[in-house]
């Protein structure tokens, strides 16, 4: 160019030249590719129907076309996306959405269906399941998008579909700076920490950057169990496992006295209703003067803040589990502005997987070849995970300024008759078929429906969207409560469940026998 500015050189070489590099050193890369993505693989590989042509899907895919003797061999998709219809996803047809998978089995001679849908909410994919379900094939699908956030979608990650999957809810969006802005150095107390709700609390503050955790436990083989995943998990931090009563005064003292705790989660409590319809004294005990005994106790050592862990159970209460909790709710309230200490409750419904839940229940029963037993067709329950129920705990601990009763959103409740139904399907059975159904009546202290607020308690909104304030202007008079409280003690000690009856319902006169008329909604 410098010299004779390409004299007697065809203008024609320099998009000649662009074209040949293109060819020579694209294509070959290009054509391998190609082969690799086109190859779809025969021989003992299942015939699946992906369900999800999104980004999941064409990683799921892609991943099983590559591999050799994959066990599953992708023929074709389905999405809902009406604009994804017709597409073709490495060489695999996307053939409409998801009504079309019962004809799509039939016609392409489907093995096994896969659903990579990672990003779709409980509904979406209750209803892509019972479509699936409706085929009678093996159902597979992806983790849920927080779980996969970190890593690559593979066939590893395929798993079956679970009960979570279906009566889960959205990822909430959680604060966490003001979370571990709130924890950062504080010595935790975790009542009941070798529980359902309690262990998993313990492993979520784990992850905090607290100074220690105290774990209060009443049964041995929990607290031990606890205790050594943590130490496991979490060798760096300060763990101290007791064994102890809520309801042992002296016990609570010398533990607050020795570990000084900056912050209680009150876990510990008696929680399976029809049991404590006939211990009377024992939900008292332990429930109501537990809780007295340890919140007290805080007071008195100036803990910075207190949380109860309630329950719906607790609202218009129709058996003794839910009047002790309600009881407790009331004693915190009355405490709060005693001292410096802030009392702060967190009231939510059923939790999935936890001890005394119908889940475990189920699958025991199923396992045995059924029938499962259920109380009433009608009958329904609110449903969350323990890890997001631990999660708002400790964001409503964040946020509360003393004396307030948050109640989780547990969003649309669930029919159990439908929970009952779905275990069955994700076993592989046929409901009323392999494994019969049983409706056995409700059961002493049970009633159909459970509710989140009182009639005077106002829902306020709240900065987190799934944290709500109960707004009520009752409160007991401190003076009068620890009266009545003094007198629940002293029939508790006498055993006279007859009194202790009556001073429950005196302390809670919401409180009505499950036997009588369940009051509107």
């Amino acid at each position: 160019m410098l010299y004779n500015r390409f004299a007697g050189v065809p203008r024609s070489v320099i998009p000649l030249y662009a074209i040949l590099l293109l060819m020579l050193l694209c294509a070959p890369r290009f054509l391998f590719r190609l082969r690799q993505d086109r190859r779809i693989l025969t021989g003992t590989g299942q015939r699946a129907l992906i369900v999800g042509a999104g980004k999941a899907g064409e990683m799921l895919a892609r991943d099983l076309l590559r591999e050799r003797g994959a066990a599953y061999v992708p023929v074709a998709l389905v999405d809902d996306d009406p604009a994804k219809a017709g597409w073709e996803v490495h060489n695999i047809r996307v053939y409409g959405d998801c009504g079309r998978i019962p004809r799509l089995v039939s016609k392409l001679q489907i093995d096994v269906l896969l659903i990579a849908v990672p990003s779709a909410n409980p509904k979406q994919m209750r209803r892509i399941v019972e479509i699936c379900e409706a085929t009678e094939l093996p159902v597979l699908t992806l983790p849920s998008v927080t779980d996969i956030l970190s890593g690559q979608v593979t066939k590893e990650t395929l798993r079956d579909v679970s009960i979570e999957d279906l009566l889960g809810r959205s990822p909430v969006k959680l604060d966490w700076n003001a979370m571990r802005s709130h924890m950062q150095g504080k010595r935790v107390l975790v009542s009941g920490g070798g529980g359902s709700i309690g262990s998993e609390l313990c492993q979520q503050l784990a992850q905090l950057p607290i100074a220690e955790l105290v774990v209060f436990e009443k049964c041995e083989y929990n607290l031990y169990r606890i205790e050594m995943e943590l130490s496991r998990l979490h060798p760096e931090l300060a763990i101290h496992a007791i064994l102890g009563d809520v309801a042992d005064a002296a016990a609570v003292e010398h533990a607050l006295v020795r570990h000084k705790p900056d912050l209680i989660f009150h876990a510990a409590a008696y929680k399976h209703v029809p049991l404590l319809e006939t211990q009377v004294r024992e939900a008292a005990h332990n429930n109501v003067l537990g809780t007295r005994r340890l919140a007290e106790a805080a007071l008195a050592h100036g803990v910075d803040e207190f949380v109860l862990i309630s329950t719906d159970k607790a609202v218009r209460p129709s058996n003794i589990m839910g009047a002790s909790k309600r009881a407790a709710e009331l004693l915190c309230q009355s405490l709060n502005g005693l001292g410096a200490t802030r009392f702060i409750t967190v009231r939510f419904g059923n939790v999935l997987g936890s001890a005394g839940s119908v889940v475990p229940l189920f699958r025991e029963q199923i396992q045995a070849g059924g029938p499962i037993t259920v109380t009433h067709p009608d009958v329904t329950r609110y449903f969350m995970t323990i890890p997001e129920a631990c999660q708002l705990i400790m964001q409503a601990a964040a946020v509360g300024q003393g004396g307030e009763v948050f109640v989780l959103d547990m969003g649309d409740p669930i029919k159990i008759a439908y929970l009952a139904e779905q275990m069955i399907r994700l076993s592989g059975k046929r409901p009323g078929t392999d494994i019969g159904i049983r409706y056995v009546g409700l059961r002493p202290g049970e009633k159909l429906y459970e509710e989140l607020f009182l009639d005077e308690e106002r829902p306020m909104p709240t900065p987190h969207a799934k944290l709500l304030l109960a707004r009520s202007g009752h409160h007991w008079d401190w003076q009068e409560l620890s009266a009545m409280l003094n007198r629940l003690a002293e029939a508790c000690n006498r055993f006279d469940d007859a009194q202790t009856l009556t001073l429950l319902k005196t302390l809670v006169p919401e409180y009505h026998n499950a036997a009588d008329p369940i009051p509107s909604h």
